[in-house]
């Protein structure tokens, strides 16, 4: 799987990366199990939150003895400084006592956790700070964020049915160096719940692509300011699957095309 500079960071993450809101705590019991795959398929970053919830203790039991091998990527989602310290804390407990991203989930009091996510980061408790919105309807308070200088990362769906980081957010991170993080790059399963046919992915299997997931995967991470794209799931069967679209070659403009054709895009 190639491995991308997260933005001006320098951090190197594979591009496929293993989401967890609802997917762990569905593989519960077997948790264990679906985080060791995945880092054997080189799904090495995980995303989670206290949103999501049992998964960041799940996903801290799944890493029990294999912790150097994952990158973390957390959140902070309260508008409460005192629990916002409380989450981080936890997170440390959970992950060895260092997070390696920490988000500000939904931009929930962003202003208020700045500053204490500053300074763990200068603790190096932290690695890096990022911010994320699901809602185009915040994507102009997240530019803001993005132009305060003060986080590394973005996290934003995109897939081809929504591709409103297109207008601003997906060109101002690249003009600030800043690491983007793809969500929903399935729809949230709307767009895999009726597949093309066979033949009509035929044009990109030279691509490395054998199913529609995959051409979904590989269109948004064929978008060069897209750094890493997160999928969840319970299946340890879907992992090596997802993580097939994490190499080149990359789709062009005409495979880009195509994707959005076959996903009825407009």
């Amino acid at each position: 799987m190639e491995n991308r500079a997260l933005g001006r960071s320098g951090v190197r993450v594979p591009v496929v990366g293993l989401g967890t809101w609802r997917r762990l705590e569905a593989a519960a019991g077997r948790h264990r199990d679906l985080v060791g795959a995945a880092l054997e398929a080189g799904i090495r970053l995980v995303d989670t939150s206290p949103m999501y919830g049992n998964a960041e203790r799940l996903l801290g039991e799944a890493l029990e003895g294999r912790r150097e091998q994952a990158i973390v990527a957390d959140k902070v989602w309260t508008s409460s400084a005192q629990e916002g310290a409380a989450q981080l804390a936890a997170a440390l407990g959970w992950y060895g006592g260092r997070v390696d991203l920490v988000q500000i989930h939904n931009l929930v009091a962003w202003r208020t956790h700045l500053p204490a996510l500053e300074a763990a980061r200068d603790e190096a408790r932290i690695g890096l700070i990022g911010a994320t919105h699901y809602s185009a309807g915040a994507f102009g308070e997240l530019a803001d964020v993005m132009r305060t200088g003060r986080v590394d990362a973005v996290q934003v769906p995109y897939n081809p049915l929504q591709r409103e980081v297109e207008d601003t957010i997906l060109p101002l991170a690249a003009d600030l160096g800043l690491g983007v993080l793809l969500m929903r790059p399935l729809g949230e399963g709307r767009l895999v719940r009726s597949r093309p046919d066979p033949a009509e992915l035929a044009p990109l299997r030279p691509f490395g692509v054998t199913t529609w997931a995959q051409a979904l995967l590989k269109w948004g991470l064929s978008d060069p300011r897209v750094h890493v794209s997160l999928t969840a799931t319970a299946r340890t069967d879907r992992l090596a699957e997802n993580a097939a679209a994490g190499s080149p070659p990359w789709f062009g403009p005409e495979e880009r095309a195509l994707v959005l054709r076959l996903a009825g895009a407009r």
